[in-house]
């Protein structure tokens, strides 16, 4: 086993960073109840309503629009439930747009309405794995409730075209959603630009700790509480609140704003690299997802001929830690959602590799890999009795 370790799987999780790191430490003092009238509690609200403040200058929102949550799927889970209840009020309107390549957490929420009673449509994706603007309009009416369409795809890396996606919800009557959970840090996010009403995200995707994440909420944009209890987040979300998580989030999202451009500048040509050396290097490949509309972190690679989870233990073998897509369906046998959608058969969808590089990833690392897979990927060629063949087979359709 190699004890080189490379880890480029930053769409699963990142590292804490050592500025979260320190202030973290620093932080493990503030014990008080953050919803106490005494010293300590005051002190420790005062902190939270400093991380607000950071975690929405990220995205360019207010901090009184900023409810913490536990993570991306509760506050994903809280926008679909709010629907709820409004139809529940309301009965105009019953139908939610979303897409066939949504995580899994806004996909089962949407399967979740459809059983009660909802109209649900799932948008189909082209080769690139951006939403058909045609079927959208198609879609949309007097009655849709709710657009939640993903901004950056944890999978593929495909960044959706949301601003004009919300400006037509918008002209619908309809509430705008957006997951941009992979999108935040990333990549520039401003709502207001946007034009969305919900946004998610999540402090562990950014160098944050893991368990704490945030929605944001347009004022005067409905909102219902997933979890009842206490008058925390001004009752739209109980619980004692998570001090250290939420001011380590704080943190991570004021290093975030601040490296924002660095990002770019220097993880998009490790990434490009990758790319180009594994397609010189490796016969026969896929790259998945859209060649420019994409995240600078993120590579999906079919390899044709070998299988996805073969090619994962063989790299970690030779250090190299990466996954097959989304950690959240990691252990099913199934296919990934996401590519079967843009058209990738189930052949090559069990044999592709998500690639998501991050702070930490060097020059030499990606060298290391390029010069590692090949062989790895012929090995696997060899002994395999399946064609190393593109797959021509057309997306799934989905319920």
């Amino acid at each position: 086993m190699a004890n080189k370790r490379i880890y480029v799987d930053y769409n699963a999780t990142t590292p804490l960073s050592q500025e979260v790191k320190a202030r973290l430490i620093e932080d493990l003092e503030i014990y008080g109840n953050a919803s106490s009238m005494h010293s300590d509690g005051r002190h420790a609200h005062a902190r939270l309503e400093e991380a607000r403040k950071a975690v929405g200058e990220l995205i360019g929102a207010p901090a009184n629009t900023i409810i913490f949550t536990s993570g991306g799927s509760e506050s994903n889970n809280t926008v679909f439930q709010t629907m709820r209840r409004l139809a529940s009020d309301t009965t105009s309107r019953a139908e939610i747009i979303t897409t066939a390549i949504e995580h899994p957490c806004v996909l089962n929420s949407a399967v979740y309405l459809k059983s009660l009673g909802f109209t649900v449509t799932f948008l189909p994706v082209d080769k690139y794995g951006k939403v058909d603007l045609d079927e959208y309009r198609k879609a949309l009416s007097e009655k849709t409730l709710l657009v939640s369409v993903m901004m950056a795809n944890n999978e593929i890396g495909t960044i959706q075209d949301i601003k004009e996606i919300a400006e037509l919800a918008k002209a619908a009557g309809a509430w705008m959603h957006t997951d941009a959970v992979q999108a935040v840090g990333k990549t520039p996010v401003d709502v207001d630009d946007l034009k969305v009403d919900y946004l998610t995200m999540s402090g562990h995707k950014i160098y944050g700790p893991k368990g704490v994440g945030a929605l944001y909420v347009r004022t005067g944009a409905p909102l219902f509480p997933l979890i009842h209890g206490g008058h925390q987040e001004d009752g739209f979300r109980a619980g004692t609140y998570n001090n250290l998580g939420i001011l380590g989030y704080g943190t991570a999202a004021v290093q975030a704003k601040q490296k924002l451009a660095a990002y770019e500048k220097e993880i998009r040509p490790l990434r490009n690299r990758l790319r180009d050396g594994l397609l010189a290097a490796v016969p026969n490949i896929t790259i998945n997802g859209h060649p420019e509309d994409v995240l600078p972190n993120t590579l999906n690679v079919s390899f044709p001929g070998a299988e996805g989870e073969s090619i994962l233990l063989g790299m970690d073998l030779n250090g190299i830690e990466a996954s097959t897509g989304s950690a959240c369906a990691s252990g099913s046998l199934e296919p990934s959602h996401v590519l079967m959608a843009v058209g990738v058969g189930p052949e090559l969808a069990h044999g592709s590799i998500r690639f998501s590089l991050g702070w930490g990833v060097t020059k030499e690392d990606i060298e290391y890999i390029i010069d590692t897979v090949p062989p790895i990927i012929a090995r696997f060629r060899a002994m395999s009795t399946v064609s190393s063949a593109p797959s021509t087979q057309p997306p799934t359709p989905k319920a």
